[in-house]
């Protein structure tokens, strides 16, 4: 990082009136870390790059200070975009020549241009980690969001089935209706392993629920209770992972 950026830097933590510490616990990283950035000793990955963007409020040109009247025209760009109707968090650049997608995940580039290509998934590359993708083994790898609602359809589907079911033919609709917990909690929980980010977990829904079960069902309210004094401590041993994961990336 040349040391006009790590000034940029600086000078936008300051007009925010947030301290090294403040924007380290923001970003889940290090004082260290924030420190070697603005020393121009270390650079912020694509993920902490896109995170002091959004934080700040500013496009990564404004962020890295780079000339917008350089960039090509009818090119737009968004917090979020997608290909094929996907989204990937990051950030949608398009073009006459193609679209690029920078995301968490890696590279998305499509050339619009290609003649070659009947079927405008062929154009598409992706690089993640130095290791190239086709389409179709990108969407088996981060998912699609059209098979997600697919599956999520079908779950809801079940669980009104199976509460309908058990409420007409056997009278039991409490606690039946304990089932709709599994809708939201496995729509979080596939999110979460998919994008391997373990603070998408619904944990505190998943503590009421458990909660609720054990106290209808076996009448456990105490010590039940118990259980809610995890939730910190989850969100605690989440901060220091990702702040450990960020000191190693510095």
């Amino acid at each position: 990082m040349n040391i006009e950026i790590a000034d940029r830097l600086v000078n936008l933590r300051k007009a925010n009136g947030l301290s090294q510490e403040n924007l380290a616990e923001k970003l889940g990283i290090s004082r260290q870390a924030v420190s070697k950035w603005e020393r121009a000793e270390a650079s912020p990955d694509t993920d902490n790059l896109i995170a002091l963007a959004r934080l700040y409020k500013i496009s990564l040109d404004e962020l890295l200070l780079i000339a917008t009247e350089a960039a090509p025209p009818n090119r737009t760009v968004s917090a979020e975009g997608g290909i094929d109707g996907s989204k990937f968090s990051g950030i949608h650049l398009k073009s006459n020549d193609g679209e690029l997608y920078i995301g968490r995940n890696g590279i998305y580039a499509s050339d619009v241009e290609n003649e070659e290509c009947d079927d405008r998934k062929e154009s598409i590359h992706i690089v993640c980690n130095g290791e190239n993708y086709t389409f179709a083994e990108a969407r088996k790898k981060w998912g699609h969001p059209h098979s997600q609602q697919a599956v999520l359809f079908i779950l809801t589907m079940a669980v009104i089935l199976v509460y309908v079911t058990v409420g007409v033919f056997y009278g039991i609709w409490h606690p039946t209706w304990m089932l709709f917990w599994l809708i939201p909690i496995s729509s979080r929980i596939s999110s979460a392993i998919q994008r391997k980010d373990w603070q998408r977990i619904p944990y505190p829904l998943i503590i009421t629920a458990s909660y609720l079960t054990l106290g209808f069902l076996y009448e456990a309210w105490h010590p039940a209770w118990i259980l809610f004094l995890t939730i910190p401590l989850y969100y605690s041993l989440l901060r220091y992972f990702r702040q450990r994961k960020g000191t190693m990336h510095t």
